[in-house]
């Protein structure tokens, strides 16, 4: 009985540790795109991911961040171990305290206060400030795992070495290193493991075009997975246990057994086919990023900060091939997530592309540079309608070009919601429970509750905020979700009846999934614009202002408009939508009367914001 009930219980462990990874593997396979949906068996992402260079760049990046840190790591945390041992005990148990420290520390203070001393330095983020803050988070771990074993060493031994006429490098390298080498080769491991697995103090020092896995698999989450990272994942695993097979399969000596030549030879095949591996990525990997590079000799380059999934890739490699300026691509989820990055001047973006309400702060604040329009032709292609509505957010139009347009509503699934949507309330009804998403977003969040309430979505009263906080509070258990952009995958599967999404957004999932509808409420809502702008700090103007005017050209600004199915406000581009039931859809391109109760958000000033920030954590706390 008791027999059994150690195989119940140990087969329970192994399901959960291990049903988890089955069922990503299964994943990969699906040719559908939805987690909930068999479409067939397929290879298709296996054969995508080695072709996505971002997915692969970043694995790239993980493994030579991690090799290189976890070495010279190990280097310096051997080093420093033998320093300390050699200390009196006061002065050996000081530092030990201030080197057990950073590991006693939590992670998210390390990575912001190395943030802010390389803000400090005028040190630029990226890839050098990531492997700096790698090697320091990971000597503790090697000092920890170096000084158990040079406790055990025995002095004397070391002593008669150099008595016996060895010097003091070949003394420690013949009698003290053989020792204590296990220790270094489990702080090396320790600090490869650490530093392959990190995310959060890679977030907080990585530049512009700079991931890691960490990195790339969170901006993917953050928009919904795609079937790419099962694959990815399922390799990461299949190798890993592949790996460990060969180490644990390595033929061994026996004590009796005298072990032949080619069992020996054997042997260190199996101990060198890791490094022999790890070798070839790197030399693959290196030759890989000087072909890259070499395509652009001109030495131009750029750096665009956009939304996720918020232009065509193809628009990029063809600004690329016309102009010879290299682009670095990086995406942000929120405007409340851009902004600090602006505002710190830590990293020199080109192009930004926020909200009208952010860009109106961005003014304010002196952020922003103003564009040149010698530079920009293409200018005469926007409708003078959006140019003339974004003179509630940059007067004059001085810093801004209009990008993408649109409206906040509500999506719901007429097989799933079985009376007419029409107003903000239904998102309150309790039979719709856990079946409705709400955008992850303070401004978007209470302009839904403020509307509903018939105040003004940029209303800074404060018993007319406290009221909107207590809705959503209310609202939060009925909540499914706060998400981003995956209201639009979710919805397309069936997964939520209702749905807080921007118009775009709705214009694509209907295409997919005919059973969704999106509606404006009577009470109103937001009408936005996102417009392309150019920091102050900005390195490279006048190619940032190339961009835009590139931009502006209608054919690109169409090819964007069926990527991304944003409304477009280049007129130019509108008359160029050959399919008249998009030309002319009321979601993408709504009347005056639908949106005569609507309003365009307006930097409400520092104060307002801290106490919209104040409830929005209020509200997701609970």
């Amino acid at each position: 009985m008791k027999t059994a009930l150690r195989r119940i219980y140990f087969g329970l462990i192994l399901f959960l540790m291990y049903a988890p990874i089955v069922t990503l593997m299964i994943l990969s396979f699906n040719a559908s795109k939805s987690r909930t949906k068999w479409g067939g068996f397929t290879l298709s992402w296996y054969v995508s991911l080695f072709q996505d260079e971002a997915i692969m760049s970043a694995l790239y990046n993980t493994l030579v961040i991690a090799l290189v840190s976890a070495f010279l790591a190990t280097l310096l945390g051997t080093a420093a171990s033998i320093g300390i041992s050699a200390m009196k005990p006061r002065a050996k148990t000081v530092f030990m305290g201030i080197t057990n420290i950073p590991i006693l520390n939590s992670e998210i203070v390390t990575g912001i206060s190395l943030m802010l001393l390389f803000i400090a330095c005028r040190v630029t983020l990226g890839f050098t400030t990531i492997l700096l803050s790698h090697i320091t988070f990971c000597i503790p771990y090697v000092i920890l795992s170096v000084m158990p074993k040079l406790k055990q060493t025995d002095k004397s031994t070391y002593e008669a070495a150099q008595d016996l006429g060895a010097g003091p490098i070949y003394a420690f390298f013949k009698v003290v290193f053989p020792d204590i080498m296990p220790g270094v080769v489990s702080g090396f491991l320790m600090a490869f493991t650490m530093s392959l697995d990190d995310f959060i103090i890679t977030h907080f020092t990585k530049g512009p075009g700079i991931d890691t896995l960490s990195t790339k698999i969170y901006a993917e989450v953050r928009k919904g997975i795609r079937p790419e990272m099962y694959a990815l994942s399922t390799l990461l695993f299949v190798t890993v246990l592949v790996l460990l097979i060969l180490i644990n399969s390595s033929p061994k000596g026996s004590a009796d057994t005298k072990v032949t030549a080619s069992r020996k030879g054997r042997k260190w095949v199996f101990r060198l086919a890791v490094p022999a591996v790890l070798l070839i990525i790197f030399i693959g990997g290196g030759i890989g990023y000087s072909l890259k590079n070499a395509g652009n000799a001109s030495g131009e380059k750029l750096i665009v900060y956009n939304w996720g999934e918020y232009i065509d890739p193809e628009v990029l490699d063809m600004f690329e091939e016309e102009t010879g300026i290299s682009v670095t691509y990086e995406e942000y989820e929120t405007n409340e997530i851009m902004y600090p990055k602006i505002q710190s001047h830590a990293i020199a973006y080109d192009v930004v592309c926020p909200s009208d309400y952010m860009i109106q702060r961005m003014i304010e604040n002196d952020l922003l540079a103003e564009i040149n329009w010698d530079n920009v032709p293409n200018i005469k292609n926007i409708d003078p309608s959006y140019m003339e509505q974004s003179e509630n957010f940059d007067p004059g139009n001085n810093y801004s070009v209009p990008y993408c347009v649109g409206t906040v509503g509500i999506l719901y699934n007429t097989k799933m919601v079985d009376e007419p949507v029409d107003s903000w309330d239904i998102l309150w009804d309790e039979k719709y429970k856990d079946n409705i998403l709400m955008q992850d977003s303070v401004r978007d969040a209470f302009a839904v509750a403020l509307k509903r309430n018939r105040n003004s979505l940029n209303s800074v009263d404060v018993n007319e905020l406290n009221q909107a906080a207590n809705d959503l509070i209310e609202q939060k258990p009925l909540v499914q979700a706060y998400v981003v952009d995956q209201v639009r995958d979710k919805m397309i599967g069936n997964e939520a009846a209702l749905g807080v999404i921007y118009s775009g957004e709705a214009g694509y999932t209907q295409r997919e999934n005919p059973d969704l509808e999106y509606v404006i409420p009577k009470e109103g809502s937001n009408v936005w614009i996102d417009s392309w702008v150019i920091p102050k700090n900005a390195q490279n103007k006048e190619n940032a202002e190339k961009f835009i005017n590139f931009m502006c050209r209608p054919d690109i600004a169409l090819m964007n408009f069926e990527y991304i199915t944003y409304s477009t406000p280049n007129k130019a581009a509108r008359e160029l939508i050959e399919d008249p039931e998009v030309r002319n859809s009321k979601i993408l391109f709504p009347d005056q009367e639908e949106l005569k109760n609507c309003e365009t958000f307006q930097y409400l000033g520092e104060e307002a914001d801290n106490y919209y920030n104040e409830l929005w954590n209020k509200v997701k706390s609970r």
